[in-house]
């Protein structure tokens, strides 16, 4: 009974302790156990179902038009500039400015001028092939290998002593030569095929190590037309250097220096090749300061092939690309020509 009666009292006192409620906590002359009061009525409330008093007519076109929106209205524009809002724009990166390009001392132009283009002809010719000079002049392998940086030289011999960890010397010794038998069998078959003896190289090619690597550049092949020379010498008059070029062809109808790799790890970028950019960069320049080529070359072409038939990377070298490996080259040639 004293506690109907203390409902009825507070029902009647509730317009007052509505307006106490409101009240701010700050005024003084408030006591607390009134506010305490309050807030402990305010809490009954909420436990009942407020929403039988909330008109459902009124906000009946605004509950559905968020209940239906089903997809968020942020797009990249917005999100793009709530950041430029919050973090500011973005900051963009620049790469560092080089204090310059080293140039070589002695510049020899890639292309030949004085070089006499005959004009092209239409039939078939067996391709060149000339014999290496055995003169003083240094090859070109034999320049790049002394000009190798510090840090190749570094990966180089950690990898030859991880290998040899592995296999023991006259092990690391057999990889080697296999692996020097396998590039020389696998150009072999390739002249093979150039020299219209293709059936006799895929026979070959079947039943020895060298069937994977033919397989893997099949697709390549198919691109490259009217070789003009094959495991051919060529020597630079001007710079006194030498090599060996491996092809030289039409590759998708731009004439090509043409190297010939096997490796047993992917190589799918131009990068992956370390120097043999370099090295066809020098071989198109000795072929365009060579009197025994009535021909120039502007482009280079590196495949390399996978023993496991996997499909070759080629990696094109347009004249742009060929021009900056050979100032590469040239910086190497002097490096080379101090040394020695």
């Amino acid at each position: 009974l004293v506690s109907m009666q203390f409902l009825q009292i507070l029902s009647r006192k509730m317009g007052s302790l509505e307006v106490l409620s409101q009240i701010p906590f700050c005024q003084k002359q408030f006591p607390y156990t009134s506010l305490s009061t309050s807030a402990c009525v305010y809490s009954k409330k909420k436990k009942g179902n407020s929403y039988e008093q909330v008109d459902q007519e009124k906000y009946k076109n605004l509950v559905h038009s968020v209940t239906s929106y089903k997809t968020s209205a942020q797009t990249p524009q917005t999100i793009l500039e709530e950041d430029n809002l919050l973090y500011g724009p973005p900051a963009k990166h620049t790469p560092p400015i080089k204090a310059g390009t080293k140039t070589p001392k002695n510049w020899v132009p890639l292309i030949n001028p004085s070089k006499r283009i005959l004009p092209a002809s239409s039939d078939s010719k067996v391709p060149m092939k000339i014999g290496l000079q055995r003169t003083k002049m240094p090859s070109v392998t034999r320049i790049l290998q002394q000009t190798l940086s510090p840090q190749q030289v570094f990966y180089l011999e950690r990898w030859k002593q991880k290998m040899i960890e592995e296999l023991g010397k006259e092990g690391f010794e057999e990889y080697t030569k296999n692996l020097f038998l396998q590039g020389e069998l696998f150009h072999s078959a390739l002249e093979s095929m150039f020299l219209s003896e293709e059936t006799a190289a895929r026979d070959q090619g079947e039943d020895d190590v060298v069937a994977g690597y033919l397989s893997s550049v099949e697709h390549v092949l198919e691109d490259i037309s009217e070789v003009k020379a094959l495991e051919s010498g060529v020597h630079h008059e001007t710079l006194q250097y030498l090599g060996l070029v491996d092809c030289v062809a039409k590759y998708r109808g731009q004439l090509c220096v043409i190297d010939w790799k096997t490796s047993e790890k992917p190589k799918p970028f131009l990068q992956n090749t370390y120097d043999n950019p370099l090295q066809v960069a020098a071989y198109i320049g000795a072929i365009n300061h060579d009197a025994n080529y009535d021909f120039q070359v502007r482009c280079g072409l590196i495949v390399v092939a996978y023993k496991d038939g996997s499909p070759a990377h080629p990696h094109f070298m347009d004249p742009d690309l060929c021009s900056q490996y050979w100032n590469k080259w040239l910086l190497r040639l002097e490096e080379y020509r101090d040394k020695n």
